[in-house]
């Protein structure tokens, strides 16, 4: 291949490390918020104390960890697997959350970082496969943008590995091989094959009303949300097309071969933008921001070029850093700063190299920071010089520079240049170690491989939901590519494939809202009758038992996190059968825990309010269903 279309083609296909560096960054913080989020219903979502102990999961897993076979009333498919079920108990639990907290800041600040995503990718699989009955849409797509970022150089900017690279030839500011496109061909994925399940109702289209009937589902809606549907009608069916038109056309703008980047910022303007509107209309997690993440990824080098050249002055180019070449410990920690800062290109020299330099550092026991006037800093002063160069921590030089700081910094600095060798045990774990973003051909097929399996299952879901959903193609009075299609991918082949989907996850489906949103909407009543004949509200013991929809203030208290959020919708979801008999016990256990004698639990009742959404002519009728006990 020739140099000018191997340029083109990184055009288009490759990824800037700087931006890979920011998507890094959102993405720790993102599975870091997921984690809190899930930390808060950690006893009741992944304790045998919980709504779904492993019993109730899969009666019978491969050493407490695997499922080989279906079970009666399982939960679990086959080849999923989790750590989290090796042991029911909170204190196991807690120490998995801590595993993937530690973990996520070793991704944050870029240590070890594949090595940090391939372990999270691991846990937050583990995690999922637990309780099945939490996930939604967002976990389904951090799943998938884990997946793809083990095999993406994101550690090669801004990173302590970047810091610590000791190879002497320079990154490039691109990478281009088969991991990029998967990470975008996946991304056009999430949005594309969204669209097409759409296409398949008609509150889509052609009748576009979708939009109402999403902000109708209080479950997930908001009070902006709600303030939408004053709007005309006509309003709405503009949304919903407009939304349903850019899904489908939107992702591709990141392949237009020509201005690629101005189109590619286009897109990624655009797509922040519907994302930010998705955030202010439904409480979805971390769906949007992480949303916003993945796009970030694809920033192009342009935008970083020019955000170079305008922070490029005088006295950042004239910044130069000397260190004592005999301590490890020093070279280590200045290579890290000028990571940290943002100072790219400032030369990090021995002091030895200058022997006035070396009388400076052995005189004043200091490393020396030159700047662009030929002036000397030293000890933490230098530090509070250097900060105020940088281009996102200088409004940190004022506070550094208020005397109780600086005479405080100034005693620290010689109490740790006075304790090198002691200091440098901290920093033994920091190993320089060379960076590279070639791929080799191994690499390369295996990449692809995944790819093709993971095309082959979006397409293998969206036939087998369109046969499920039309009875032509069920009597096979119908008979087209979708049927024939479907055939082929039931052949055992490819089951004995789809055992690689359920292993890596990559079995997935973006349906959120799609075919059609939701209409089964309303809200749960339950009722427990106390030994001593009285009865309560399960759901709120400081209030009476009510009929009365609950405000969405209300909902935001009794759901405190998505997965309640999502658990509660599940329950009126046909897996509710399963999930109902294990719910019970645990409201039981629960309230009788906190409760002694006359005042534990006789019985309770489980109703629904179901309040399905009807078109904007008709009134809204509410139907009072029991749901347990169970007939």
């Amino acid at each position: 291949m020739n140099q000018d279309k191997l340029s083109k083609l990184t055009n288009i296909f490759g990824l800037d490390l700087r931006s890979l560096a920011v998507f890094r960054i959102g993405l720790a913080l993102v599975v870091m918020a997921d984690l809190f989020s899930r930390f808060r219903g950690i006893s009741a979502h992944y304790t045998d104390q919980g709504v779904l102990p492993r019993e109730a999961l899969h009666s019978n897993l491969l050493g407490s960890f695997i499922a080989l076979q279906p079970a009666p009333n399982s939960l679990l498919p086959p080849w999923y697997w989790s750590f989290n079920l090796l042991n029911g108990s909170l204190g196991f639990q807690v120490l998995l959350f801590i595993i993937a907290f530690i973990l996520c800041l070793f991704l944050l600040v870029g240590y070890r970082t594949r090595l940090a995503v391939i372990a999270i990718w691991a846990l937050n699989i583990s995690l999922q496969n637990r309780n099945p009955a939490l996930i939604f849409a967002g976990d389904d797509v951090l799943r998938a943008m884990l997946f793809w970022s083990m095999f993406l150089p994101l550690g090669c900017a801004y990173s302590i590995d970047s810091a610590l690279n000791s190879n002497p030839k320079p990154l490039p500011k691109k990478v281009m091989n088969v991991a990029t496109l998967a990470f975008m061909v996946q991304l056009i994925f999430i949005y594309t094959w969204s669209a097409a399940y759409k296409t398949k109702s008609d509150l889509w289209w052609p009748d576009g009303d979708a939009v109402y009937y999403s902000l109708h589902f209080d479950q997930y809606a908001t009070e902006f949300g709600h303030f939408l549907l004053g709007f005309p009608l006509p309003i709405l069916e503009l949304l919903t097309f407009g939304a349903l038109i850019f899904e489908w056309i939107g992702p591709f703008l990141i392949l237009i071969p020509v201005r690629t980047a101005f189109f590619r910022c286009l897109a990624i303007i655009s797509f922040i933008l519907l994302h930010i509107g998705f955030e202010l209309c439904f409480a979805i997690g971390v769906l949007s921001y992480l949303s916003i993440v993945n796009w970030l990824a694809l920033l192009p080098t342009e935008i970083w070029d020019k955000a170079q050249e305008k922070i490029s002055t005088k006295s950042r180019q004239g910044l130069t850093i000397y260190y004592d070449k005999d301590c490890g410990f020093c070279k280590k920690v200045v290579h890290g700063i000028r990571t940290l800062l943002i100072l790219p290109g400032t030369p990090l020299l021995e002091a030895q190299s200058d022997e006035s330099i070396y009388e400076d550092m052995l005189e004043k026991n200091s490393w020396v920071v030159v700047d662009w006037q030929e002036n000397r800093h030293y000890k933490f002063e230098a530090i509070a010089y250097v900060v105020s160069l940088s281009p996102i921590l200088s409004f940190l030089e004022p506070v550094l520079r208020w005397q109780p700081i600086m005479n405080g910094g100034t005693k620290f600095y010689q109490m740790i240049a006075s304790n090198r060798k002691v200091a440098g045990n901290f920093t033994k774990p920091f190993k320089f170690r060379s960076l590279s973003v070639n791929s080799s051909f191994p690499f390369n097929f295996l990449v692809l491989t995944l790819l093709l399996l993971t095309t082959m299952w979006n397409l293998k879901g969206f036939v087998d939901q369109t046969v499920a959903r039309n009875k032509a193609y069920r009597n096979n009075s119908k008979k087209d590519w979708i049927l024939y299609t479907r055939n082929f991918l039931s052949r055992r082949t490819f089951q004995y494939i789809n055992i690689i989907g359920y292993l890596t996850r990559l079995d997935q489906s973006w349906s959120i809202f799609a075919p059609a949103p939701p209409r089964d909407d309303g809200w749960h009543v339950i009722i427990g009758t106390l030994k001593n004949g009285k009865t309560v509200n399960l759901l709120d013991e400081n209030n009476p038992i009510s009929w009365d929809k609950p405000t969405l203030k209300q909902r935001r208290q009794r759901y405190q996190t998505i997965q309640w959020r999502v658990y509660y919708i599940n329950l009126n979801r046909a897996i509710g059968q399963k999930l109902y008999p294990p719910f019970v016990d645990y409201l039981t256990r629960e309230w009788n825990g906190n409760h002694s004698g006359d005042q534990q639990l006789e019985s309770l009742e489980i109703y629904f309010m179901e309040e399905r959404t009807v078109p904007p002519t008709e009134e809204q009728p509410v139907n009072k269903i029991k749901v347990w006990p169970q007939s």
